[in-house]
């Protein structure tokens, strides 16, 4: 009889309640409802108390649900979302974050394709207006004196650039003639000493080719700014100048290419469409009209203080390489000097440009 109730006893469902107590629950509560109730009230396997506990505890291994302190199983929201209540929200800061962060990845990409969008309208627009002109079937847009200036300035550089070369390979020819004749000088110099009967004769010639490298000395370092001003005037003014004539020129292509796009669209229809198109090509008409008229006013400001700086380098570097030539081959060394004190031109220390005993390691 015992055993009976035993088995009856454990086959039956005992309800419980959120607070743990036994009690009796409507019989219309779904399965649902109670499922509910098991996983809010199921043990926590966080508590040591009760990891200990095992099946020798209290109560034949039976915990009193008022022990436990918080649920042993996920917590699924989406079930709370199914029953219309409000379902809190674990780890709302990290979901927020990665929102966040999707949203400013959206826009990264958003924009580089709007970016990527108008390179690509651009580039086509100007490779059309580019090919237009080159078969004569477009217009573009020319200002006779500055594109006179321009040319100009090209071919100048062209005839400075020939210039620079041949001043550099000067300056590398008379630096081996120079230093030919520092180590005739000593080698002169040597057999004086060794050779009793042409100790005079050798003498002499020492000292005219010691002079010589001297003089020659003093005008490789005229020859030597004279190439270093060339070079600043040629690759780094004139340079900047013709970079932004570049981009000059690029923004005349731009603007002729929204011209002829704009003029386009005028010729066409004029419905609600067109006039959306055509009020939208006016603007970057606008836009690039603006960007070449300041690009070139730049190169006319450009242009006027080029000028002006070529004829005050030019003559001064001019006319100390005239000086400096004349006094070396007259053999006037007192010329030669005053002309570098006059040119504020430092000549290097001997063995200047020979490597360190460290750069040679």
């Amino acid at each position: 009889m015992a055993e009976g109730i035993m088995s009856k006893a454990a086959t039956m469902e005992i309800p419980i309640n959120s607070n743990g107590d036994t009690g009796t629950q409507p019989e219309d509560d779904s399965l649902e409802q109670d499922l509910q109730q098991v996983m809010v009230s199921g043990p926590n396997l966080n508590e040591t108390s009760i990891v200990s506990g095992g099946y020798g505890g209290p109560a034949g291994g039976i915990i009193p649900t008022s022990t436990i302190k918080g649920p042993a199983i996920r917590f699924n929201p989406e079930y709370l979302d199914r029953r219309g209540a409000p379902a809190p929200a674990p780890g709302s800061s990290n979901h927020s974050t990665c929102t966040a962060m999707e949203e400013v990845s959206r826009g990264v990409a958003v924009e580089k394709l709007d970016s990527v969008k108008k390179w690509g309208i651009n580039t086509y627009k100007c490779t059309k207006q580019m090919f237009s002109e080159r078969f004569g079937r477009g217009s573009r847009t020319v200002d006779l004196e500055l594109e006179a200036q321009i040319d100009v300035l090209r071919d100048t550089k062209s005839k400075y650039e020939n210039i620079l070369r041949l001043a550099t390979a000067l300056t590398s020819h008379f630096q081996s003639m120079v230093q030919t004749q520092q180590a005739l000088g000593d080698t002169f110099t040597d057999l004086s000493q060794k050779s009793p009967e042409l100790q005079d004769e050798f003498g002499y010639n020492a000292e005219t080719q010691k002079l010589l490298c001297k003089n020659g000395e003093s005008l490789l370092g005229a020859i030597s700014f004279f190439v270093s001003s060339i070079d600043t005037l040629v690759n780094k003014t004139m340079e900047d100048t013709l970079m932004t004539i570049k981009h000059y020129e690029n923004a005349r292509l731009e603007f002729d290419a929204y011209r002829s796009d704009l003029e386009e669209l005028s010729l066409g229809p004029r419905d609600s469409a067109a006039m959306v198109r055509i009020d939208m090509a006016q603007h970057e008409y606008q836009v690039h009209r603006d960007k070449y008229e300041r690009l070139r006013s730049d190169v006319t400001i450009k242009l006027k203080f080029l000028e002006e700086n070529k004829v005050k380098v030019m003559h001064k570097q001019l006319l100390l390489f005239h000086n400096a030539i004349s006094a070396y081959f007259a053999g006037n060394q007192q010329q030669l000097e005053q002309t570098l004190v006059q040119f504020n031109v430092k000549l290097k220390p001997p063995g200047a440009d020979k490597p360190s005993w460290l750069e040679e390691q």
